[in-house]
């Protein structure tokens, strides 16, 4: 059977009809960059009819321009969106899972400022583990599924907001230091962005502990 592509609203849907008030699309970006930090996106729904954007998609499948494009349409179709961020030193610090949940409650403290009623909320979570709850004082409903950010439209429209929030911060750090190639590579292991730490050493935007030697050892140890 093909995988559906086009996202839509039968899960939350779903959501609703089982008793929830609203529904937080949440889905990470950056989870296997060697620098910058890791993202999550949120998007809050409520039972609505209003068209899902079209074009929308996961943000893996869509092209650069497109995205750009859907980000802002995403985020006026939510009520409200938000984007949490744990830095490179945070992932070094302590562990990329430990970040994960560390960004959620980010994204979910940045709704609840706007105002959002994320206490009323499930949160709907793209794969099939919940790193959410690891990271906050008390727990949340939280319902996992795996591919949530190509079938269900709420993460699909977390994960196109994350990327390009996460694109542009990578944007704007390859200003300052543009011989990492983070413009293109958006902190992910290129072998042009290989090349470039090879030659000039790791900067303080790597994920240091996640950096090796040709002969596998840590780069840390040297830096």
């Amino acid at each position: 059977m093909t995988p559906v592509a086009d996202p839509t609203m039968r899960v939350e849907r779903k959501m609703f009809a089982s008793g929830a008030r609203y529904v937080i699309g949440l889905d990470e970006v950056g989870r296997g960059a060697i620098a910058g930090p890791v993202a999550v996106g949120a998007a809050l729904i409520a039972p609505t009819r209003r068209r899902i954007p079209a074009g929308l998609r996961d943000s893996k499948m869509l092209s650069e321009k497109r995205r750009e494009e859907l980000a802002p349409l995403a985020a006026s179709w939510s009520l409200h969106s938000a984007v949490g961020l744990a830095t490179c030193d945070e992932v070094d610090a302590i562990g990329l899972t430990a970040c994960l949940g560390l960004a959620a409650r980010r994204a979910l403290e940045a709704l609840a400022e706007l105002g959002a009623p994320v206490s009323e909320a499930v949160v709907l979570l793209d794969g099939n583990w919940d790193y959410v709850n690891r990271a906050l004082p008390a727990p949340v409903p939280v319902q996992t599924r795996i591919k949530a950010d190509r079938d269900c439209a709420s993460v699909a429209a977390a994960s196109v907001i994350a990327k390009v929030h996460r694109d542009r911060l990578m944007i704007d750090r390859h200003a300052v230091e543009p011989r990492y190639g983070w413009a293109g590579n958006k902190g992910y292991g290129s072998t042009e962005h290989m090349a470039a730490i090879a030659e000039h050493g790791p900067s303080d935007f790597h994920r240091r502990t996640w950096l090796r030697t040709a002969e596998g050892e840590p780069l840390l140890a040297r830096s």
